[in-house]
């Protein structure tokens, strides 16, 4: 078998000669008159009109190399069957593909629609152009790309010999479409706000860094969908709000997490958490049925139907019923030696994070879909208190053993909120890198007034979990290590 260097040279060879016989081998356009989804829709009426037609792509798979070839070409509509034959094709036409023409070349072929023996619609090739000369061979359609971080970083590779990964993605496109046109529907404005902010806010995460030459300033990517600057918009009159964007969080890699993603955050003026979780639960029964077609999912050994009702579990209940654990009486110390009991890793050893960690190790046996409510004041920063000042407005839909969403009714009080800003200070002082930025403009505005206000955010993590699959394998082009260069 040659070697990716002999197949390399080769090619090069073959596009020198096409060059010096004055053949245009990168053409800025073609001739196109349809796509091959088209030509197989319409392929009857085509057929008995017997005239001519141009098609394009690229070849996926030939076979043959007498007066009889084969050829597999795919437009990214359809795949096709060209066939090239003498005497229909002239031998001119037969002479230039076998001699110049390999797999994973994009060509224009010019030609009727007929139909094999077999019944199979085809291309009758009556004429064929280069449009773009491959030099690199395409990995091999039965076994792809076996290296992991090889196959991302050829991406596009990997979705021309992976025909259901295309279709992810194209099951992807459609879940955002989804949700865009459900929140549109009901009112709900779409809006765009900074992604560069002077301060992170709305969620608890280490953000990454740059810095802004013109102004001379440090600068943060954001971490939330414009949390803060969509509440401003609920201030400023209007009723409703959501943003489809990237965040960027610098933060480690996991199966349900990534550096780089897309989240979605809705503002809903005059309303309160009860009301934010019956659009949500409406919202992720459209997405299933709409973009999966069931409710039922089994996904990370859970199996779960967004169909049934939705049960509401209470935070400190439920961390007491499976550890034991009062979070509300335990000390700092207990909570740690029920953790190392369990052998639980966490970070960060202050009250908020050592409670945080104890959830989410009973968060894991949790199959939903719940709700989860009442959690506690220190781990909400933004949430609007319960009667009995403890616990906060917030829920979070739990699938699968993991929060897919988080909403709450707003805090709106400027003090209150002033108050907790200054207790995310102290816990950034004191090392907490995920620690909440104060945003004192925010308060200002606060002070302004804004009306009750629920708000809600998820992300692409719900589709990943949807398709029982790693974060970073429904991304397109997640990161990957640049690779190194003799």
């Amino acid at each position: 078998m040659a070697s990716i260097e002999e197949i390399r040279a080769e090619r090069l060879k073959k596009l020198k000669d096409l060059t010096d016989a004055g053949v245009s081998t990168y053409p800025a356009t073609s001739a196109r008159t349809h796509y091959l989804k088209e030509v197989m829709n319409d392929f009857e009426t085509l057929q008995s009109e017997a005239g001519e037609l141009v098609v394009v792509g690229r070849i996926l798979a030939s076979r043959g190399q007498g007066a009889l070839i084969f050829a597999d070409l795919f437009d990214g509509t359809a795949k096709m069957q060209v066939v090239i034959k003498l005497p229909e094709t002239p031998e001119s036409v037969r002479d230039f593909y076998v001699r110049f023409v390999d797999i994973g070349d994009f060509i224009e072929v010019k030609g009727n629609a007929f139909a094999t023996k077999t019944g199979q619609q085809s291309i009758f090739a009556r004429e064929v152009k280069m449009l773009a000369k491959s030099l690199l061979p395409l990995p091999d359609k039965f076994h792809g790309i076996q290296d992991e971080e090889l196959r991302l970083r050829l991406r596009y590779l990997d979705i021309i010999t992976n025909p259901e990964l295309r279709s992810m993605f194209e099951r992807k496109a459609k879940f955002w479409q989804v949700v865009r046109k459900f929140l549109s529907e009901r009112g709900f404005l779409e809006v765009e706000t900074p992604t560069l902010e002077t301060t992170t806010g709305g969620a608890e995460a280490q953000p990454f860094a740059t810095h802004h030459n013109d102004y001379d300033l440090d600068m943060f990517m954001r971490i939330s969908v414009g949390e803060l600057w969509q509440k401003r918009l609920m201030s400023a009159g209007f009723p409703k709000t959501f943003e489809i964007g990237r965040v960027y969080r610098n933060e480690g890699t996991s199966p349900e997490h990534t550096q780089e993603f897309t989240n979605c955050e809705f503002y809903f003026a005059y309303a309160n958490y009860e009301e934010g979780m019956k659009i949500v639960q409406e919202l992720y029964r459209t997405i299933a049925r709409e973009v999966f077609n069931t409710t039922t999912f089994t996904t990370r050994g859970h199996t779960f139907d967004l169909a049934d009702e939705w049960q509401k579990i209470d935070y400190r209940e439920e961390v007491l019923r499976q550890t034991g654990i009062d979070i509300e009486l335990v000390s700092d110390a207990d909570i740690k030696n029920k953790l190392a009991e369990l052998k639980v890793k966490y970070e960060g050893h202050n009250r908020e994070r050592l409670i945080d960690t104890l959830w989410k190790y009973c968060r894991k046996n949790i199959s939903g879909p719940v709700f989860l409510v009442n959690s506690p004041l220190l781990v909400s920063p933004l949430a609007k208190k319960n009667e009995d000042g403890k616990t906060v407005q917030q829920f979070q839909p739990i699938l699968a053993g993991s929060e897919v969403g988080k909403g709450y009714s707003e805090l709106n009080d400027p003090l209150d909120q002033r108050r907790r800003f200054e207790i995310q200070q102290q816990l950034l002082a004191s090392g907490d890198k995920e620690a909440m930025m104060a945003d004192w403009d925010f308060i200002e505005m606060l002070e302004h007034g804004m009306p009750p206000t629920c708000g809600f955010g998820f992300g692409e993590r719900l589709f990943a979990f949807l398709s029982d699959k790693p974060l970073r394998e429904t991304q397109m082009f997640p990161l990957v290590r640049p690779k190194a260069r003799e």
